[in-house]
């Protein structure tokens, strides 16, 4: 298990804590370590399943900046920490969300320090796994994938001819009425004003 660095949560904040673990899904996290494997060629320090665990092998961020750099090609991460002390592994992990912006990542797809430290949210951190790997494909980087393929753009070019001929269509969202006009419609009993 973790050890907490945070007093235990109660009330309101508990119930989100709450929500937040039951968002987790261990089939993501199995995906993710087999991908972490496979991109790494090693196996993660802690093999059984489950969102303590999961945290008890990235949470040191190690694991992170190396997939990164894997992924890159080139290092993202120049200097990888291997103490002990808490401040340079959450320097790794500061280090390995630097690199997902450079990498490509946005900021809503990447997780906060201490949602990977203090385990307060291990599902955005299978978030941001799958965006990596998402990112790492459209970067061309051919290995073990994972996440969903990033579309490319696809501008359209239409000629002056073809933009004229959009303006003689009625297109059916709007209606059509073939020429029918509300004149001379009177809907009810006229009220008549006597003085």
């Amino acid at each position: 298990m973790s050890q907490n660095v945070r007093a235990k949560k109660s009330g309101l904040s508990a119930d989100i804590q709450k929500k937040l673990e039951a968002k987790y899904s261990q089939d993501q996290e199995a995906q993710c370590r087999a991908w972490i494997e496979e991109v790494l060629g090693e196996k993660l320090s802690n093999s059984e399943l489950g969102m303590h665990n999961f945290q008890q092998c990235l949470r040191d961020g190690q694991i992170l900046c190396k997939l990164l750099n894997t992924l890159n090609g080139e290092p993202l991460v120049k200097k990888i920490n291997q103490q002990k002390m808490a401040f340079k592994q959450m320097e790794n992990i500061e280090q390995f969300i630097k690199g997902c912006k450079i990498f490509g990542l946005k900021d809503g797809d990447i997780f906060q320090t201490a949602d990977l430290y203090e385990c307060q949210n291990m599902s955005q951190v299978l978030c941001t796994l799958y965006a990596v790997g998402s990112v790492a494909s459209k970067n061309g980087y051919t290995g073990a994938s994972i996440g969903a393929t990033i579309s490319e753009a696809n501008p359209r070019e239409f000629s002056d001819e073809q933009l004229k001929q959009g303006d003689t269509m009625i297109g059916l969202q709007m209606g059509s009425h073939k020429g029918a006009s509300q004149s001379g419609m009177n809907i009810g009993k006229s009220r008549s004003i006597m003085d």
